[in-house]
């Protein structure tokens, strides 16, 4: 452990979030855009409003790590985006399920994550594969590369699909990675997704940069309504997507190379790009509230429903709802 990080300043590990040290001397300027770009979205307001005479109420959770979420608010449908448990055994799982399945919600859909080791052929426990054992799913929809289709009132629908998959960030141990340049994302998603609910975040969205510009890519492609992920335990929270050159714009000054302040001081593209941020972000706003008004908006919404309060193994975060 360096000094600094010893006294603060900088981060400990990229699981950490980045001090304000850490974000000047890696990249001043994707440090200033960063906040221009939320201030945007702040001022463009909700990206959708609720049906009218039928909502559907989402629950958001994930993360949960062993652990039972007290208090989880009602609704239509929980979603559950992964790591359930810490050592991914059937007994653990077992015991997530047995929780879940006693909400009251009429809809619930999971996906697993790293730690839910059994899911993954590749990575489950010897002891799981020598007893032959498996969870009993109790009604739930487990979602690996699926997507199903369900009912609400009023007879509204939503198509939700749901995959674990994740860019590699550990041991054999580890359910369901990938080489991050040999993402398998592209092409994958049916079209009529309206749900997507994967274990990774996309890349450059409440993910510490540690997400999946390969799921990026395809999440423009599909454009869902929703997108619901965990993973990243700092990026808890939520963020509009707009997929439209404001949010382009951004992508691309936050995938530049971080090579420190006098990097960011030379003239070239990421200056232009940053100038893009601000000024499409402008036009999106005054167009919405001088042209169209305030219930104007038709994008998306991307969610990081972590119940970890970072990486210090207790939940501290409320369950994300949605209403559609």
């Amino acid at each position: 452990m360096g000094l600094l990080t010893y006294f603060g300043l900088r981060r400990s590990s990229i699981w950490e979030r980045p001090t304000r040290l850490d974000k000047l001397l890696a990249s001043p300027l994707q440090w200033l855009v960063f906040r221009i770009y939320h201030l945007i979205l702040f001022l463009r307001g909700r990206p959708f409003h609720a049906h009218n005479s039928n909502p559907i109420r989402v629950v958001c959770l994930s993360d949960t790590h062993d652990n039972i979420v007290s208090n989880v608010p009602d609704g239509d449908l929980l979603i559950h985006a992964g790591d359930l448990t810490n050592s991914g055994t059937v007994e653990d799982i077992q015991k997530q399920l047995d929780w879940l399945a006693s909400l009251p919600h009429r809809h619930k859909v999971f996906v697993a994550g790293n730690h839910d080791s059994y899911f993954d052929p590749k990575s489950r426990k010897a002891v799981d594969k020598k007893q032959g054992r498996a969870p009993d799913l109790k009604g739930l929809h487990y979602l690996q590369d699926d997507m199903v289709t369900l009912e609400f009132k009023g007879g509204r629908m939503l198509n939700v699909y749901g995959a674990a998959d994740i860019p590699e960030c550990g041991g054999t141990d580890n359910a369901f990675q990938y080489q991050r340049h040999l993402g398998p994302w592209l092409g994958r998603i049916p079209n009529e997704t309206d749900v997507l609910v994967t274990h990774t975040p996309p890349r450059y969205h409440l993910d510490l940069d540690l997400g999946c510009d390969n799921l990026l890519m395809e999440i423009w492609r599909v454009k869902p309504k929703l997108h619901v992920f965990g993973h990243v335990h700092w990026g808890a929270g939520r963020e509009s997507a707009y997929y439209d050159e404001c949010q382009k714009a951004y992508e691309i000054v936050m995938a530049r190379p971080r090579k420190g302040i006098l990097h960011d001081l030379l003239p070239g593209s990421h200056w232009t790009n940053a100038l893009r941020v601000v000024y499409y972000g402008l036009n999106c706003i005054l167009w919405k509230w001088i042209m169209q008004g305030p219930g104007s908006n038709n994008a998306g919404l991307m969610v990081n429903a972590g119940q970890m309060y970072g990486n210090t193994g207790k939940l501290g975060n409320k369950a994300q709802v949605v209403n559609l």
